[in-house]
């Protein structure tokens, strides 16, 4: 069984990957570079797919700073840092790139296609602190039915299934999850701020940081500081 996975090189898609594989699929990874602030992410990506031992990686490229709207397509926009949990869950952070998952989907949906995978994974959390709208079940099966209608193979036979494993766990059970996965948390990336090390303080690395705290576990990335 074929099936393409969306990997970022972070810890969810990192987690997600290793689901695929668990499963007994082949795997097809997709990443991207959008000009993103934390393009670091794509070396993850990289290391993440060997040593997934994945049969390709795609990295597809396309530059999504022409309009910005985002803390990370905007150098302009200032990234935030040092939040509180209760801060990061009252609205959607300003990190939310405008219909990025949505891009997302419809180049993992025509690798599909092309390469008849029957899978599309993505790592979405809805319960994730983001609130990212991208990122909910009423999205994705909204999803589910473009890649119903929008296709040869949707009309014509069986739809690709887009596969969501961690869409409603606490961070603290995705690591668990990558824990008895073995997915190698020192390879990956999470950190939105860009550079050679994690920041520690913006929400990505906070959360990271959170839940393995939580759990009384070590994450292996050599962070520059960590915050409150």
């Amino acid at each position: 069984m074929k099936a393409v996975i969306l990997l970022s090189g972070g810890l969810d898609s990192s987690t997600v990957l290793y689901q695929a594989k668990a499963d007994g699929c082949t795997c097809y990874a997709m990443s991207f570079d959008y000009q993103q602030r934390h393009r670091r992410e794509l070396e993850a990506a990289r290391a993440i797919a060997q040593s997934a031992g994945v049969a390709e990686h795609q990295i597809v490229s396309f530059d999504l700073r022409q309009w910005g709207g985002s803390a990370l397509t905007d150098d302009n926009i200032e990234l935030p840092c040092d939040r509180s949990l209760e801060e990061m869950g009252q609205s959607i952070p300003i990190t939310y790139v405008p219909a990025r998952n949505t891009i997302f989907l419809s180049f993992a949906l025509a690798y599909a296609e092309a390469t008849n995978a029957s899978r599309v994974y993505i790592g979405v959390n809805a319960i994730d602190y983001s609130g990212y709208p991208d990122c909910r079940l009423d999205y994705i099966q909204a999803m589910q039915n473009v890649f119903r209608l929008g296709t040869k193979q949707g009309r014509e036979s069986e739809t690709t299934e887009i596969v969501t494993p961690l869409i409603e766990l606490k961070k603290t059970e995705i690591i668990q999850l990558g824990n008895r996965l073995g997915v190698p948390w020192e390879k990956t990336w999470s950190c939105y701020a860009g550079g050679d090390r994690p920041c520690g303080v913006c929400d990505s690395c906070h959360l990271r940081l959170a839940a393995f705290a939580e759990l009384g576990l070590t994450d292996p990335l050599p962070y520059l500081q960590q915050g409150s």
